[in-house]
């Protein structure tokens, strides 16, 4: 679920190393709120990653989006990716395959040690 600590890749460097160029890393806050979620409420482990994963939000530029449709966090990642045509790092395999469908390219890891790109930027 925590991808930097549980693997041990900065994936700040590793997505700039993969798109060969700087990037703006972006949170939104209903991503945000769940992490937060996560870190009151889950398990002693869980918590930690949890911590762990908005120490690294700190990293991002916050994105406050209104959820007046009172959309799944999911939901809200594909629209935004959409709108914005911006790609999205993501493990989880449901929200790739949305994301492929309507040609939004996915960051994710391979094989538990590097960073890949699926869709064109």
């Amino acid at each position: 679920m925590f991808v930097p600590l549980e693997l041990k890749i900065d994936i700040f460097s590793e997505v700039k190393r993969l798109l060969n160029r700087n990037v703006n890393f972006i949170l939104l806050s209903p991503v945000k709120r769940e992490i937060e979620l996560l870190a009151a409420k889950e398990s002693p482990k869980t918590r930690r990653e949890a911590a762990y994963a908005l120490k690294l939000a700190e990293k991002c530029q916050y994105v406050t989006v209104d959820n007046d449709e009172k959309l799944r966090t999911d939901n809200i990642i594909v629209k935004v990716a959409k709108a914005w045509n911006s790609p999205v790092f993501t493990n989880d395999s449901q929200l790739r395959r949305r994301l492929r469908d309507i040609s939004v390219p996915v960051i994710y890891v391979r094989q538990k040690s590097r960073l890949e790109i699926d869709g064109l930027i």
